[in-house]
């Protein structure tokens, strides 16, 4: 973490936030040294992150925030957070999605960024119940037509579900249930809050939970997309074990005892990231 004095607000506030994870709390000074940073833009980066939620400020320094299991961050305050990882994360899943091909993309940040990839991708039909993700689609095409272009060529067709509206921004409830029980997709992309051996796949969400459940049921293939943060947290409501995802998409800041672990479960472990790309297991991508 040293040399960092160019590095944009959203990648040291990543840095920093990693560090406090990964050793239950920093102090300001420690922070200036590694990131060769002044102590006024640290105690900025630390009020912003506090702000978000996922850092709470100590005297001298920070400490993670001891998220209960039914804590449910908003969209916003979520999408500030490992936008590098999410890119890259959303750049490798986007190279699953087979032209012409049935897709569900489930709600979340990781999801938004691999919509944006999905994109160029011609001919899909995507089902999603996220709101945001619906969005990246149909502006895509408002643009293309205030340009005078007409209907991109090739332009997703989306169906976007009903149901009742989630901090995340995500459509859940008996509405989006029944539509995504009656329908069949090639590949589910799928972003989590939580992942882990012994809780699976996680949200704090009852009802988002159980919408899961059905769009998981619904998929030939599931791909999980989760930055390395989401390893290890544990909501409230379990809707997937790890056997019934067929791949993992992370970055590299996944510990290398954890990448062992989920290889015995998945056949299937992508990681991306300034380590290099890798992908593990036994699928073809």
């Amino acid at each position: 973490m040293s040399d960092n004095q160019n590095l944009l607000a959203e990648q040291r506030r990543a840095l920093i936030l990693d560090e406090v994870r990964r050793r239950g709390g920093v102090r300001v000074n420690e922070l200036t040294r590694k990131l060769n940073v002044s102590d006024m833009t640290v105690r900025r980066d630390l009020d912003a992150l506090a702000r978000q939620g996922v850092l709470e400020k100590v005297h001298g320094g920070a400490v993670p925030v001891a998220e209960a299991s039914t804590h449910e961050p908003g969209f916003e305050a979520k999408s500030g957070l490992e936008l590098s990882a999410k890119e890259d994360i959303a750049r490798a899943a986007a190279r699953m999605a087979v032209p012409g091909s049935a897709i569900a993309l489930a709600g979340g940040t990781t999801a938004f960024a691999l919509a944006q990839q999905l994109l160029e991708v011609p001919d899909l039909t995507v089902v999603t119940n996220s709101v945001r993700v619906a969005d990246v689609f149909y502006n895509a095409q408002r643009a293309a037509a205030s340009g005078g272009a007409g209907p991109r060529p090739g332009a997703a067709t989306v169906v976007l579900t009903g149901g009742v509206r989630t901090p995340s921004d995500t459509l859940v409830g008996p509405v989006a249930d029944a539509a995504i029980r009656s329908l069949h997709f090639d590949v589910l992309f799928l972003g989590v809050h939580g992942i882990s051996v012994r809780a699976g796949l996680s949200t704090p969400n009852l009802a988002e939970a159980e919408t899961n459940r059905h769009f998981v049921r619904s998929a030939r293939r599931v791909v999980v997309v989760a930055d390395h943060t989401k390893w290890g947290t544990v909501g409230l409501s379990s809707f997937a074990a790890l056997e019934d995802v067929d791949a993992l998409v992370t970055d590299a800041g996944l510990p290398g005892p954890a990448r062992s672990e989920i290889s015995e479960h998945l056949s299937e472990l992508v990681v991306v990231g300034p380590e290099g790309v890798g992908f593990e297991g036994d699928a073809d991508t």
